[in-house]
């Protein structure tokens, strides 16, 4: 029987709040003690290294782990960061531990285990866009991990999942596909970067109130029926499965419990797409049906 292959995996979680751990950790099918013990596709299994929120250890000894990994798996490993990379002041907004008398920044952590990486997924919107922490006016410098790796001349594969946060399944998928197929292939991603598999359509493609829409339907207030759009949904512009895929595990949805989209998948996220709950600009609703590819 041939010996099932263990792939590192370092878990770093930088500017954020941790909810992108807490959505994976609920995945539904698989459980993630399946994904973290069992094989996530035949003859492989994660080895999850390293995470700060979930580990039991601490400290130098836990610090010791992640330079084994990158010593021991250079190129093979996966680097999974979380949250934004703060920039100001030398990275000192971030720090993941100390060496002797020196503290370790995220900034230069990202930028050290990524170069050596197979691949890095940018998991959340923070770390796939530079979401709420990048926001204005950005007093500690929030940079995407793409952005990050741009200035710093790391050419290692970026796969975002963004979401604020991320639906599990889109943790999962990502990872069991480049286990099963490899590195995303031309095509497989989208321009910014998010597997189409998971971002590709549109909210507004696939919602139960699109009749609402095309009728000219509009709710008034969040407890009425008809589209929320005047109610500041995001639906229209954001690409994202969450309509046909659902959340907590297939039970409902934003929009399914009364809520407008805030298109927390997509770059510019809080900003841009602020206030959440006013109506679009119409020069953005012009980009209804644009595909990704082309930057809508």
């Amino acid at each position: 029987m041939a010996k099932t292959q263990e792939r590192p995996v370092i878990w770093l979680q930088a500017a954020g709040c941790s909810g992108c751990s807490v959505s994976v950790l609920n995945s539904v099918s698989p459980k993630i003690q399946n994904v973290l013990v069992d094989e996530v596709v035949p003859g492989q299994h994660v080895s999850l290294r390293f995470h700060p929120t979930v580990m039991a250890g601490s400290g130098e000894m836990t610090l010791e782990v992640i330079e084994e990994t990158k010593q021991q798996s250079a190129g093979a490993y996966f680097l999974v960061v979380e949250g934004a990379v703060p920039t100001a002041s030398g990275g000192g907004y971030g720090t993941l531990g100390e060496r002797g008398d020196r503290e370790l920044t995220i900034a230069e952590q990202v930028e050290d285990l990524g170069r050596k990486a197979a691949a890095v997924i940018a998991l959340g919107t923070c770390a796939a866009f530079g979401g709420i922490p990048a926001g204005k006016p950005n007093p500690t410098g929030c940079v995407s991990v793409k952005a990050f790796f741009d200035s710093k001349g790391v050419a290692t594969p970026v796969i975002n999942v963004p979401g604020c946060p991320p639906h599990p399944d889109w943790f999962v998928g990502a990872l069991a596909s480049v286990l099963l197929t490899g590195l995303p292939k031309p095509g497989d991603l989208d321009a910014l970067l998010r597997p189409k598999a998971f971002y590709g359509p549109l909210v507004h493609e696939h919602c139960p109130r699109r009749a609402y829409f095309d009728e000219g339907k509009f709710a008034k207030k969040l407890s009425d029926p008809g589209c929320l759009l005047e109610l500041g949904c995001k639906g229209p512009v954001t690409h994202a499965d969450c309509s046909l895929r659902l959340w907590n595990g297939g039970v409902n949805w934003c929009i399914g419990v009364g809520s407008p989209c805030h298109g927390c998948v997509e770059p510019g996220f809080p900003d841009v797409l602020a206030p959440l709950y006013e109506k679009l600009d119409e020069a953005t609703l012009a980009n209804i049906g644009a595909s990704p590819e082309k930057g809508g």
